[in-house]
């Protein structure tokens, strides 16, 4: 053997090592993270009568956690589990028991680099430290716990395999069978994985979406049969893209099975829920008759003044990107070469490879072609300022981006960009919030900043599909000629008006304060995950006991709007 392989072999063996040891050390940990209900239980006693009771019940609840490994969203799932169990229904649990080839768990900051992806399923370093924990955790509920393979044989196993082999390349992405969209979740899943926003520079890239793809046609397949024995009023969990939850709700809508989805809020203590699908286009289609003629008065507006103030820290956040953001600025745009005489334009990136799905609204392909497109016009007017300021998600987030939004600029514009656009990195400490401040209008294209911004008065265009789009609150855009119409009207000759910042204001409060639902049960963990679940006894889950579980439950079990009004906020009379 030559020397080289012999380096190359031991590398391999080292890091395959270490990446061994890294996993065994997170499931080690994870044990005292999943939440033991057993001593609450037995102190409550009656739990067996009520687990008898659901049994006999009409109503059926599933929850397909699925990806075990998510601890955040078995300590949520559980506590939803225990919760309907004390109302009287049934509900079954659902786990991918290392059926499928590869998930939303596997992730290649753990494989180290790309070299480590093989002919071998990626599932295979993740899937020990994932199905037996949490259906340990579940079982301590003694509720069923459901496995995806139940209704798969080996011959079901292959057929998927050699179908997701057929697909040409570039027709795995538009893909689908039965009506289920299996290429989209797939490729969506390969992005994750990734952490890019494409998958043309990896040579391992298609290897990968293949397997996404074998487990989208798995998972379709498992779950179709699960469904046809089994009746469920209602599908609880969590994201509802990906692999393999974005299959299992295009499914449940296919088959009549009410879906519920779910995401950790900004707020601590808070959750957002969504019926029927994602909340990424349920945000974005949300009927503004829900919010529009909700009671406007000070507390309210205080409440949101004081919140928005403390996103700039994350104080009241359960995620945050800086610890001390700079709140004063302007000698750092000076120092940027930023002219403060003229007019500056904000740009705010998200992060690439996040929920890459399919928007019919959108006036781009992708993320990156808007950009360009923004810098290309902006070279042709040089009395206007752009300033992008990149997300610091892409280096602080819990999945690093590897696809840096810098370097993509780098490339498109080897020679530099032109001398009136200016680029934020994210690993600043400049303040979003103060740069936007300076700023005559901000153009965004998904990021969820444009509710704040609205909310302070800062015109915003929308080229993509962020969650202010059809408020009645931003300039929409569908389209490049549209977007390019709107861009000639800058600068803007003011912000917005009293008027529309006051329904813009209403729009943030429903979304911080209302579409975010507390559960006080819950404390931050600083960490990963960022939450964890606090119970002292089983009669905090009971009805009565938290409004807002008793909103989340009447909302899975009769169809009910996800929406929580503070009552401090109703009683005083609302302003004209």
């Amino acid at each position: 053997m030559a020397p080289e392989s012999v380096i190359e072999a031991w590398f391999k063996k080292a890091t395959k090592r270490i990446f061994i040891i890294r996993r065994l050390a997170r499931w080690h940990f994870s044990k005292w993270r999943y939440f033991d209900y057993r001593p609450l239980l037995e102190k409550a006693g009656g739990w067996q009568n009520l687990l008898q009771d659901g049994c006999r019940s009409d109503t059926r609840i599933l929850v397909p956690t699925c990806v075990g490994s998510q601890i955040g969203s078995t300590h949520l799932e559980a506590a939803l589990a225990a919760a309907l169990t004390l109302r009287g229904v049934s509900v079954d649990f659902l786990l991918c028991d290392e059926a499928l080839p590869a998930c939303m768990a596997c992730e290649i900051g753990f494989l180290g680099n790309e070299k480590r992806i093989d002919d071998q399923q990626l599932s295979r370093l993740f899937c020990k430290t994932c199905f037996k924990p949490a259906a340990s955790a579940y079982k301590t509920l003694g509720l069923r716990v459901r496995r995806l393979r139940e209704g798969l044989t080996g011959e079901d196993i292959d057929q998927c395999n050699r179908a997701a082999a057929a697909i040409p390349m570039e027709d795995i992405r538009s893909c689908s069978t039965d009506g289920i969209r299996v290429g989209e979740q797939a490729y969506a899943g390969a992005l994750r994985f990734f952490a890019r926003g494409n998958l043309e520079s990896s040579p391992a890239s298609e290897a990968v979406l293949r397997q996404y793809l074998t487990a989208s046609l798995i998972t379709a397949r498992a779950f179709t049969r699960l469904l046809e024995s089994q009746r469920y009023e209602c599908a609880v969990f969590n994201h509802g893209i990906y692999v393999p939850q974005g299959i299992i709700g295009e499914i449940c809508r296919k088959h009549g099975v009410r879906v519920v989805n779910w995401n950790a809020a900004y707020r601590k203590k808070c959750f957002i829920f969504s019926h029927h699908d994602t909340y990424h286009h349920t945000m974005i289609s949300e009927p503004i008759e829900k919010w529009e003629n909700m009671a406007w008065n000070e507390h309210r507006e205080q409440s949101l003044i004081e919140y928005l103030n403390s996103r700039r820290s994350g104080a009241n956040d359960w995620i945050w990107f800086h610890e001390k953001p700079l709140p004063r600025i302007d000698p750092s745009l000076v120092l940027l070469g930023v002219d403060p005489s003229r007019p500056c334009i904000g740009l705010l990136t998200s992060v690439m490879w996040d929920a890459v799905l399919h928007y019919a609204s959108n006036a781009f392909s992708n993320m990156l072609d808007w950009i360009f497109a923004t810098i290309d016009y902006f070279k042709t007017r040089t009395h206007l300022q752009l300033i992008i300021r990149i997300h610091p998600a892409e280096i602080q987030g819990g999945l690093p981006s590897r696809q840096k939004v810098s370097e993509e600029i780098c490339k498109r514009y080897p020679e530099g960009v032109p001398g009136n656009v200016f680029v934020i990195p994210p690993e600043s400490n400049l303040s979003t919030y103060s740069l936007m401040e300076h700023c005559n209008a901000a153009v965004i294209y998904n990021t969820k900043t444009g509710i704040e911004l609205a909310a302070m008065g800062i015109p915003v265009i929308v080229a993509g599909e962020a969650w202010i789009r059809n408020k009645g609150l931003s300039m929409d855009v569908s389209s490049l000629e549209e977007y390019i119409r709107i861009l000639d009207r800058l600068p803007l000759s003011r912000r917005m008006c009293e008027s529309a910042g006051r329904r813009a204001k209403k729009y943030a409060y429903h979304f911080f304060f209302r579409r975010m639902i507390p559960l006080d049960f819950f404390e931050p963990t600083g960490g990963n995950p960022p939450f964890r679940i606090k119970l002292n006894s089983m009669d905090e889950l009971k009805p009565g006991a938290s409004r807002g579980l008793d909103l989340i439950c009447d909302g899975i079990l009769k169809g009910s709007d996800f929406i929580y009004d503070d009552l401090i906020a109703k009683e005083p009379p609302a302003s004209a």
